[in-house]
């Protein structure tokens, strides 16, 4: 028993609760296509395969599906990164701010503009997933070890049950993604799997299809 266990972190777990809505952090092209200076990690591209497989079932199921991108308007709009390249390739309209379109569907998801990390900062996202009647936010996205971190603070900081499927978040390296999904097992998330969630969403369609 590692010292986190002895002192109760992670004792308690809660999955899959209650209505589900998803929350896709920073799946656009900057991240998910090699083309570009900050895309093509392995581990964003297996999250992007496997989110795309949760979310044909989800939207199937009428689950409220909130993406966002990240993107700025001018210089004065931009946090103090210390990452170069969101000062150099991130303003609006450059072809990076796409969302990629295996995990794409405007005509369903509500899309939004984020300009910090979490896809809740002062945007409408909290207010979407409470006005369905959510009750678990399921979070895939990247970077596991930034946005996506922050982000799951930011829904169980609203309350929601969190849960992040393993397969479906990715990082630049390993260690970062396998460290920051550990950590946030033990305090604000159950870490799941891909195939977890589609099962729970089968196993209660009716609950699932149901409009608040």
């Amino acid at each position: 028993m590692d010292s986190y266990t002895e002192r109760s972190f992670g004792a308690i777990e809660r999955g899959v609760t209650g209505k589900i809505g998803i929350a896709v952090v920073d799946f656009q092209l900057a991240f998910t296509d090699a083309r570009f200076p900050m895309g093509g990690a392995a581990l964003v591209e297996r999250a992007v395969i496997n989110s795309a497989r949760l979310l044909e079932v989800a939207r199937a199921n009428n689950i409220p599906v909130v993406s966002c991108y990240t993107a700025y308007n001018n210089p004065r709009e931009i946090p103090p990164w210390k990452i170069r390249e969101l000062h150099e390739s991130f303003s609006i309209g450059d072809p990076g701010n796409a969302l990629d379109p295996r995990i794409e569907d405007t005509a369903y998801d509500v899309i939004l503009r984020k300009t910090a990390p979490s896809i809740f900062f002062q945007t409408s996202a909290a207010l979407v997933f409470t006005k369905a009647a959510v009750e678990t936010v399921v979070i895939v996205g990247c970077n596991t070890s930034g946005c996506v971190r922050a982000s799951v603070n930011d829904a169980f900081s609203h309350g929601f049950h969190v849960v992040v499927p393993e397969d479906c978040s990715g990082d630049v390296e390993e260690g970062p993604h396998r460290d920051n999904l550990r950590d946030v097992g033990r305090r604000y998330a159950d870490i799941m799997m891909a195939d977890d969630i589609i099962d729970a969403i089968l196993t209660n369609r009716a609950l699932q299809r149901s409009v608040a």
